[in-house]
């Protein structure tokens, strides 16, 4: 029961940053990939706050690792979850990911996961659990995640 309440806890976190996906998109408004200083301070203030211009700065600046003057996916990505928990779940994502033989047009769906994580992997994840996964960074509720989608997670991690 243990390790079922562990998986959800970290299910949870990845459905939390499927929402900073969704919040970077809402944030990049010319959907360039990348968020300028105007945008930040632009979605700030929609959302009540009056951010001065150099805190919108230090904001940018303290996730602007490659010094461009913008903030990328991964970039921002990687501000926000510095501070997250995924217990294994990171580390079995990534030898999934590692695991996984699909271009980068197709989709990763529970099945797939759960044969990869079955496959050699000694892993404890049920079909259930891989459902839950993909379920928890599904935006379309298709049943499976691009591979692009799934790449972007399982690299934030």
């Amino acid at each position: 029961m243990a390790q079922s309440s562990s998986l959800s806890a970290e299910t949870e976190s990845l459905s939390q940053v499927l929402g900073l996906i969704e919040t970077f998109k809402a944030f990049d408004s010319d959907n360039d990939g990348k968020i300028t200083a105007a945008e930040l301070g632009g979605i700030l203030g929609s959302l009540g706050y009056n951010p001065l211009e150099q805190d919108v700065r230090a904001m940018m600046e303290q996730g602007d690792t490659n010094k461009d003057g913008l903030l990328s996916i991964e970039e921002f990505l990687e501000m926000n979850t510095r501070n997250m928990e995924f217990g294994g779940l990171e580390n079995v994502l990534k030898n999934a990911f590692e695991a996984l033989d699909v271009d980068v047009d197709e989709a990763v769906t529970a099945e797939e996961l759960y044969e990869v994580m079955g496959d050699g992997m000694g892993s404890e994840l049920s079909l259930e659990d891989c459902q839950g996964i993909i379920a928890s960074i599904d935006t379309d509720g298709d049943g499976a995640v691009s591979f692009e989608d799934f790449k972007l997670i399982v690299n934030s991690l």
